[in-house]
């Protein structure tokens, strides 16, 4: 078990130095801050000034290597938009990333396993094609098309919930609808697909020949079998949903990460920019190594 996790955190190392190089290089590839930061009536020796004090002048594998140097102590550099430290404006929003990203994540699970387990029951009925219908609908459905007509409805129509911005529960609803819909396709057929699988095993048709309850028998003894398999794709599609969260952020307006980021590319600011790709690196790799624990906790065998 040691040696596992020791590999795992190597991997996760090695995962993070490779992330920061290539997010380095590419946002550099965007042009110079100085376009954007200075005035435009600015004199080439103040841009010339502007680049050596920010220390843009350098080559870029000496600009990579500063970085390192200054990562490895806990200094990711200042804004260059604002002036304030990446770290403070970086984990000052992620809260709200983690927070909607689970919000969806509990909506998505709300919604998926009730109907993937009816349509498993319900093979080839009503409950079946209702649960594949939806799983299609949700599939070819882009979430940032969706956010914009839960908007144009809920938001300017009906004007039930707000259309941006946190504050009170009600900014919750729509952003975490589209995230939790966006994978919840996917939730409905693995589970589908893992339960008709459970159903057939010898122990479910011991189980009803002692007389338990057909509730009984599905929920509690066909479930938690089949959601062996569907642990590590939820574990993933968190992922994917706090990576997928910068579309949903930047529609809803959404004062997280995402935001923070799409805002840092079209600044270039580039501390901020590394540091926020960095933290959703280290949070999925996280949660990857997680699922993997999780294993032992749903199925015995993997203790052994």
């Amino acid at each position: 078990m040691a040696r596992l996790i020791l590999s795992r955190l190597f991997q996760a190392f090695m995962t993070l130095l490779m992330t920061s190089l290539i997010v380095f290089v590419l946002a550099r590839s965007s042009g110079s801050p100085a376009d954007l930061v200075l005035p435009t009536d600015a004199t080439p020796a103040e841009r010339i000034a502007y680049i050596e004090r920010m220390g843009l002048d350098k080559p870029i594998a000496s600009q990579y290597m500063i970085f390192l140097r200054d990562a490895l102590r806990g200094d990711f550099g200042t804004s260059i938009r604002t002036g304030a430290p990446a770290t403070e404006l970086v984990f000052d929003r992620v809260g709200r990333t983690l927070i909607l990203a689970t919000a969806g994540l509990a909506v998505a699970l709300l919604i998926s396993v009730p109907l993937g387990v009816l349509a498993a029951v319900h093979r080839g009925k009503g409950w079946d094609r209702f649960s594949m219908g939806f799983a299609l609908l949700g599939q070819s459905t882009p979430a940032f098309w969706l956010g914009i007509v839960l908007i144009l409805v809920f938001a300017v129509g009906l004007r039930w919930f707000p259309s941006s911005g946190v504050g009170t529960w009600q900014h919750y609803i729509l952003p975490s609808v589209v995230l939790g819909w966006s994978i919840s396709a996917g939730i409905v057929r693995l589970l589908r697909s893992s339960m008709l699988e459970v159903l057939d095993a010898e122990f479910i048709k011991l189980a009803r020949t002692k007389g338990l309850s057909e509730r009984v028998v599905v929920w509690k003894h066909a479930l938690r079998n089949a959601l062996i398999p569907v642990v590590t794709f939820i574990g993933f599609m968190y992922g994917v949903i706090i990576a997928s969260g910068v579309v949903i952020e930047v529609v809803f307006g959404w004062p997280g990460l995402g935001y923070l980021a799409y805002e840092s590319t079209l600044w270039r600011d580039f501390p901020v920019l590394q540091l926020s790709v960095l933290v959703y690196t280290a949070i999925i790799v996280g949660i990857n190594f997680l699922v993997d624990l999780s294993y032992g906790l749903i199925d015995p065998r993997v203790r052994t």
